[in-house]
């Protein structure tokens, strides 16, 4: 950096004369906070900064990925109970099909035993329904377990990246708030280093102080 780029950043912080811009290089270079620290402590915000963003957006992705497994998960879950409760709805059906059949066979071939031959069929019948309700209760109870496995999961894992969230934010304002006591400290040593040049120093308005400490790199 050279020495007058460095001059004009002293005028801009402390509103100083433009009598300071004639001071020997050799003074400025002494009286200036190390440019390097500066620098370094300013990339190490900026790093932070970027590290937090990319975090955020990367939690923000893992969670939309694990939301969309879950639902996923979820609906092959339920496809597949509907599947078999339809095949079982279908195997009662064909029972009941050939238990008429049979009903009916029998009755015209011998009417004394028509009456076993019906109770027979809705027993069967009974069963059947009482087989398929059955399997279908235990496919839906499995197909909820699963899904509320899969809910818990992805809540805990959302719950793990927001607190991570939450630690990265605490470092940037951290980071943040080691910038500001920094430029304090600058600009307190550079101040007094100016007096004892005897270079006269208006204290900058806050709001003037504020803008101006912004354009430090």
């Amino acid at each position: 950096m050279s020495d007058s780029r460095l001059r004009g950043r002293v005028k801009g912080l402390f509103g100083g004369t433009a009598a300071d811009a004639e001071l020997p290089a050799e003074e400025h270079t002494h009286t200036l906070a190390d440019p390097e620290a500066e620098r370094q402590a300013l990339q190490v915000l900026v790093l932070a900064r970027r590290t937090a963003d990319e975090h955020i957006a990367s939690a923000q992705r893992e969670g939309d990925r694990i939301r969309a497994e879950a639902r996923a998960q979820a609906q092959e879950i339920v496809g597949d109970a509907q599947d078999i409760a339809e095949g079982v709805r279908r195997e009662a059906e064909k029972v009941l099909a050939d238990a008429r059949a049979g009903a009916e066979e029998t009755t015209r071939d011998a009417k004394a035993g028509a009456d076993l031959v019906r109770r027979e069929a809705e027993k069967t019948l009974t069963d059947a329904r009482a087989k398929a309700e059955q399997i279908v209760k235990a496919a839906q109870a499995n197909a909820d377990e699963l899904e509320h496995d899969a809910r818990q999961q992805y809540e805990d894992i959302v719950g793990t990246l927001e607190t991570r969230r939450d630690a990265l934010r605490e470092q940037i304002e951290s980071l943040e708030q080691f910038d500001q006591d920094y430029r304090s400290r600058l600009a307190s040593f550079m101040q007094k280093q100016l007096k004892q040049l005897g270079v006269e120093v208006k204290p900058p308005k806050p709001a003037a102080a504020l803008a101006n400490a912004d354009d430090l790199p």
